[in-house]
């Protein structure tokens, strides 16, 4: 499996939208911005609410057209702001655009209005200011955002000075306004800088989990893909081989031909054994004697296959790695031993599980000089059967030979 494939897989066993590998490696964050634009939706609503009532009091009052269409310039970008937010599309292009719009009327208020000090209160425009920074922190960067949370406060102040026509009065409110609108717009900021920043620690610690992940899944899936084929090559190909240069008879050729055949056959759809040896479906524990006589038969041996205990059924995989396994356990008792005494027992547990012993009476080996190269043992029983979570036990002595194969549903 290559690594870009563990790589998707791995992501694909975590739940998250879409299938670009960047939104995956943002989702944390997608989900932290889709959250802040939602807050900002509801507390904007609220204050534009109030300061949209506040604006029709004033223009009650015969305020003139300017001013109307002062309101209709502030709203139209702050209701696409609150659509955006509550959609999930184009906020920061709405939020921003919102953001600068305020900041420009805010700043020509005194200049389009005309108001001065006999107009006591107030302006509704005020009561956007904190909404101005809440657009800042959804569409501006960092230090943008800190611009806009000292900035619009300031102009807020420097309107209302103006309105006052900096009387001594309006300096002690005025102060009190802005230091209180700083210090929730720097607020504001912090919140939304802290929240994106847990967002992408997140995001950064799943990106590492994951490729740790598909590293790991690579090095197992290219240590799978070499077992595989070593056990291929040992099972089909050597074997092929050895029975051609042994054949010496009419009936041995035909055999080391249909072995030849079959070890070509194995070889031209290598990929489809690595990653999937044989079918999963399950299979009577008879069909593993039928296919171990016929193993016998093609080997060349005179030997006993024994079927005992309960049939049952059990994956056609593990079927087919079972007798495989046993194959070799009993080519090895065949070439080392002549197959003096071989006895085949297979003893089913019903669906549970199933067992297969091969015997036989020669010379034995020390299991322990067995050399790492050695793929016999270690790839083609060993290895197999650990591939479908079974064990293969061996033990050889002066008496005789004795493997184990079992396989157990867990």
């Amino acid at each position: 499996m290559p690594a870009d494939a563990a790589l998707q897989a791995a992501w694909g066993r975590i739940p998250s939208p879409g299938t670009a590998e960047t939104e995956f490696e943002r989702f944390t964050r997608k989900r932290m911005e889709r959250i802040l634009a939602t807050v900002a939706a509801i507390g904007s609503a609220i204050l534009s609410a109030q300061a949209l009532l506040a604006a029709f009091g004033r223009l009650t009052d015969g305020v003139s057209g300017v001013q109307i269409t002062l309101v209709i310039v502030v709203y139209v970008p702050l209701i696409a702001m609150l659509i955006a937010c509550v959609v999930g599309r184009g906020v920061r292009v709405c939020a921003g655009t919102f953001a600068i719009v305020y900041v420009v009327a805010l700043a020509a208020w005194p200049t389009v209005t005309g108001m001065g000090a006999d107009h006591p209160g107030q302006p509704w425009i005020f009561f956007l200011v904190n909404i101005g920074v809440v657009a800042a922190m959804l569409a501006f960067r960092l230090w943008a955002q800190i611009v806009w949370a000292f900035g619009v406060p300031l102009v807020y102040g420097w309107v209302r000075l103006v309105e006052g026509e900096f009387t001594g009065s309006y300096w002690t409110t005025t102060a009190f306004d802005v230091s209180f609108t700083i210090i929730l717009g720097l607020v504001i900021v912090a919140l939304g800088w802290m929240f994106r920043s847990v967002a992408a620690g997140v995001d950064e610690a799943r990106a590492r989990a994951v490729g740790s992940y598909a590293s790991v899944a690579a090095s197992a899936a290219a240590e799978e893909e070499r077992v595989a084929m070593a056990a291929l090559m040992h099972d089909s190909v050597l074997a092929a081989l050895i029975a051609a240069e042994r054949a010496d008879s009419d009936r041995a050729r035909d055999l080391a031909v249909a072995m030849a055949r079959e070890a070509l056959t194995r070889l031209a759809n290598t990929e489809a054994v690595v990653t999937q040896e044989g079918s999963d479906d399950p299979v009577a524990t008879a069909l593993i004697v039928a296919e171990l006589r016929r193993a016998l038969s093609e080997l060349g041996a005179d030997a006993i296959v024994e079927e005992r205990g309960t049939a049952g059924l059990i994956p056609g995989r593990a079927a087919r790695a079972i007798v495989l396994a046993a194959r070799q356990a009993m080519g090895n008792a065949i070439e080392h031993a002549a197959g003096r005494g071989m006895h085949v027992i297979v003893e089913g547990r019903g669906d549970d599980g199933v067992t297969v012993t091969i015997l036989d009476t020669g010379p034995g080996f020390d299991i322990d000089a067995i050399g790492e190269d050695r793929l016999g043992i270690r790839a083609s029983i060993m290895a197999r059967m650990a591939a479908l979570a079974g064990h293969a036990t061996i033990e050889s002595g002066d008496s005789g030979t004795r493997v184990d194969l079992e396989w157990e549903r867990t």
